[in-house]
């Protein structure tokens, strides 16, 4: 089979991480061979340039290593979780990937979302006003960006069933709650 790559995307809070667990975790009950990347964690480098703040061109670097790695040890699915604001960042994605990319964005309302980011940066004021900030700001840049494929709304959903709909939205199959 052909490798293919899913990224899950959204505002800061909304569950990426968590939910490309669990869509690994449904992969591995499945028995696809697969890999689970945290692009957060390809662009964790400090200092950033000025002119790259989130150290994207690291990110896609770092990416585009990796993925050849796990594709070389047999990953039929790469499952990304992080940020996509554009088509041009979505196309940068495809490239440094190097197989077929599909976008999922995941949605929840800020009465969710708040609560996540109070107790992930309960220790830090400073990042937690950033956070916060930041959930608004970047909703409405993929509000305008219109970058996924399609969208799955988390609120109420356990990890599991998000991972359900997710796979459902870009596999196509029937059932469940896909928004």
């Amino acid at each position: 089979m052909t490798c293919r790559a899913l990224l899950l995307t959204g505002t800061v809070g909304v569950g990426k991480t968590t939910t490309a667990d669990a869509v690994g975790g449904r992969l591995r009950a499945r028995g696809v061979p697969h890999a689970v990347v945290d692009l957060d964690e390809l662009r964790r480098c400090w200092p950033a340039p000025p002119d790259d703040p989130f150290h994207s061109a690291l990110g896609l670097a770092n990416l585009a290593a990796v993925a050849r790695g796990y594709r070389a040890a047999g990953a039929e699915w790469l499952v990304l979780a992080g940020v996509c604001e554009s088509w041009e960042e979505r196309d940068q994605h495809a490239a440094a990937l190097e197989v077929p990319l599909q976008v999922v964005r995941l949605l929840a309302p800020e009465a969710v979302v708040a609560p996540r980011l109070r107790a992930r940066h309960a220790a830090d004021p400073e990042g937690l006003a950033w956070h916060l900030h930041r959930r608004g700001e970047l909703d409405a840049v993929l509000d305008a960006a219109g970058v996924a494929d399609a969208a799955v709304a988390v609120d109420g959903l356990a990890p599991p069933a998000v991972a359900d709909a997710v796979l459902r939205a870009v596999l196509g199959e029937h059932g469940g709650s896909s928004g």
